[in-house]
């Protein structure tokens, strides 16, 4: 996982890949953490016009191999102050796009 990157790779417990668009990424000094916010190539709004996102930490690691997500490695987030954060960023960048749209 790099800072940029558009897509990723995510591989479930069964060994299944599916690709993410990435939404956006952003570093904390709060947390010393990168996080990534994503969400599944070609996904459906549901009836209130929502996708589900997903938010991970990332560690960025150019020597990846089979055991890494685009070139980094993707962990949970392990707690509520962490997704309390990401909440904020969440809302801040889409109100930043809702803004852009009306322009």
């Amino acid at each position: 996982m790099e800072h940029g990157q558009e897509h990723i790779t995510v591989v479930d417990e069964n060994g299944n890949e599916q690709l993410f668009e990435v939404l956006f990424t952003f570093e904390s000094a709060d947390f010393g953490k990168s996080y990534v916010l994503y969400f599944p190539v070609g996904a459906e709004e549901d009836e209130e016009g929502e996708i589900e996102i997903h938010a991970s930490s990332f560690t960025e690691n150019p020597e990846s191999d089979e055991t890494t997500v685009g070139g980094g490695e993707l962990r949970p987030v392990e707690t509520d102050e962490e997704w309390d954060m990401i909440e904020e960023m969440l809302n801040t960048f889409l109100d930043e796009e809702e803004e852009n749209e009306e322009l």
